[in-house]
C-alpha cells in the first residue's frame, strides 16, 4: 500500500480558530469540508491532543480563516508547529472578533466562516466537529493555498498532530548526504534547492542566525541526513 497516494487528496490549507474564558486559541488545519447545502454544514477534524480542540468543546463553536497562496511559512509557522499553551499565537497578528465572539485571521487570508457545533464523533485521534454555517466573508480575490502547493510547492512539513502526518521513511528510504533536517518539525534542507529566501547553497554556508523556515527552529537544531 502506498500511502503517499493520501496526498493526492485534494484539501486546503486554514486557521482553525476558537475562544475559551474569553481567550483565543488556533491551529493550522486541512480537513475542512462542506457535506450539505440546505441548511449548509461544514465539518472539520481535530487532534484530541490539541488546545484548538478542547477550545471547541467548550465554546462548540469555532471559525475558519482561508489562507491564501502566498502565505509566507512562517506565519503557517506560528499557528500549526508551536502551542498555545507555551505563547499567544495571536501576538503581533492582524484579527478580529466577530459577532458570535470568535477570532478570524486578517493577514494572509482571503476570507472566513463561522460555524456553531451541533455534534461532534470520535475518530481515535481526532474528533470530527460538525457545525451549521452562521456567517462567511471576502477578503480578496487571492488565490487560495492548497494542501499541494503547500507540500510540493512550498516544501511544507505536517506536524505529528495532523491527521495527514506520515513519517519520512514510510515514502522515501534513501537519504543524500548535504541535507539537513529540522530536529522539531522535520523540514528538509536541500542545498541544490535552497529555502526559498537565499539561493541554494550548502548548508554550513547559511548564515548563523539563520533559522528554519517552516517552524523558526534555530540552525543548531538541524542534523545532517546520512
Amino acid at each position: 500500500m502506498n500511502k503517499k497516494a493520501l496526498q493526492k487528496i485534494s484539501s486546503g490549507l486554514y486557521i482553525i480558530s476558537s475562544t475559551k474564558d474569553g481567550k483565543p486559541n488556533a491551529q493550522i488545519a486541512n480537513t475542512v469540508m462542506q457535506v450539505a447545502a440546505e441548511p449548509v454544514i461544514l465539518t472539520v477534524s481535530i487532534n484530541k491532543q490539541n488546545l484548538t480542540h478542547d477550545f471547541i468543546k467548550s465554546s462548540r463553536k469555532f471559525s475558519v480563516s482561508i489562507l491564501a497562496e502566498e502565505t509566507p511559512l512562517e506565519f503557517i509557522a506560528n499557528f500549526g508547529f508551536k502551542s498555545g499553551r507555551d505563547i499567544d499565537k495571536f501576538e503581533k497578528i492582524q484579527y478580529k472578533m466577530t459577532a458570535d465572539n470568535l477570532p478570524v485571521i486578517l493577514e494572509n487570508t482571503v476570507g472566513f466562516l463561522t460555524v456553531d457545533v451541533e455534534d461532534f464523533f470520535d475518530a481515535y485521534t481526532h474528533t470530527i466537529f460538525k457545525g451549521r454555517l452562521v456567517n462567511a466573508e471576502i477578503f480578496n480575490d487571492n488565490i487560495p493555498l492548497t494542501y499541494k502547493f503547500y507540500h510540493e510547492i512550498k516544501k511544507g512539513k505536517s506536524p505529528k498532530t495532523a491527521p495527514v502526518y506520515f513519517k519520512e521513511d514510510e515514502f522515501e528510504n534513501n537519504e543524500f548526504t548535504g541535507k539537513y533536517k529540522c530536529g522539531v518539525c522535520g523540514y528538509v534542507y536541500d542545498p541544490e534547492k535552497g529555502d526559498g529566501t537565499n539561493p541554494p547553497m550548502n548548508f554550513e554556508n547559511l548564515p548563523e542566525d539563520w533559522i528554519c523556515p517552516v517552524c523558526g527552529a534555530a540552525k543548531s537544531k538541524f542534523r545532517k541526513m546520512e
